[in-house]
């Protein structure tokens, strides 16, 4: 007899973002689900996890082949809960996290807290998948999204061999299914965030900031990369390592650091 797999879901979104429910969805095509996802939106997290404050645990959603809670700490928090505590000994399958409300493309990846608990996800043994849509709205389609993400999970899980850790930054273009040209396998787009800060006062003159900015590409004329996928109607499929060594440098550093 098959042996049923095990999915694990979260995201940053919060617990109660629709996001998050559609990666419930597909994922339950695919076998038993056990989901825990911050209680509130946690989005920017990276992969912060939380040291000085107590978290709180609470179940939201238990039925047949689906537990569903809720955690007060971030989603790399709530990673690290599921397999550190709660299915210690139990074969996790896949990692899910999203589906994103918004695009973590290019350096995003860096910033976002989905794919900070999809790369936390991977260093479990298990391939883990970031999902994204490029679209912010709470009430956001993710028809588009959930068609492609089951597509994607459904190759990564028949595939006969996985090289791992293996980490996917998936993001999905906010466009009808039908215009959807396909996926592409790409790199990570080159460029980085300009931010500003908006200067307001309080009611009692203490003058506070919010942040805000544009992404600056630094190639847009590259076919190659996760940006441009993007802005051409495909899906865009990333894989992340995790080694940050730059490793041009260190023959020139070994000469001047002697």
């Amino acid at each position: 007899m098959k042996k049923e797999r095990l999915i694990f879901v979260t995201n940053d979104d919060g617990v109660t973002a629709k996001g998050f429910w559609a990666a419930i969805e597909v994922a339950r095509k695919f076998g038993r689900v056990f989901a825990i996802a911050p209680k509130t939106m946690q989005s920017g997290k990276s992969q912060s996890i939380t040291l000085y404050d107590p978290l709180f645990l609470d179940l939201v959603r238990s039925e047949e082949g689906l537990e569903v809670y809720s955690f007060t700490g971030t989603p790399t928090d709530c990673v690290k809960i599921a397999f550190d505590n709660m299915l210690v000994g139990k074969q996790v399958d896949l990692v899910i996290s999203g589906i994103n409300h918004g695009s973590n493309s290019a350096i995003n990846v860096l910033y976002s807290g989905t794919m900070g608990a999809a790369i936390e996800g991977s260093f479990y043994g298990c391939p883990s998948v970031g999902l994204s849509l490029t679209d912010h709205d709470a009430d956001a389609d993710f028809e588009a999204a959930k068609h492609y993400a089951y597509q994607i999970i459904d190759s990564l899980l028949s595939a006969e061999e996985q090289q791992l850790p293996l980490c996917l930054n998936v993001n999905v273009p906010n466009i009808a299914l039908s215009d959807i040209r396909g996926i592409k396998v790409v790199r990570q787009c080159r460029g980085m965030w300009r931010e500003e800060f908006f200067r307001h006062e309080d009611p009692r003159g203490k003058p506070y900031y919010w942040l805000t900015g544009a992404y600056d590409n630094y190639e847009p004329e590259a076919e190659d990369t996760d940006e441009w996928a993007l802005a051409n109607g495909y899906v865009s499929v990333v894989p992340v390592q995790v080694d940050m060594t730059s490793y041009p440098h260190i023959s020139q550093l070994k000469k001047i650091l002697k």
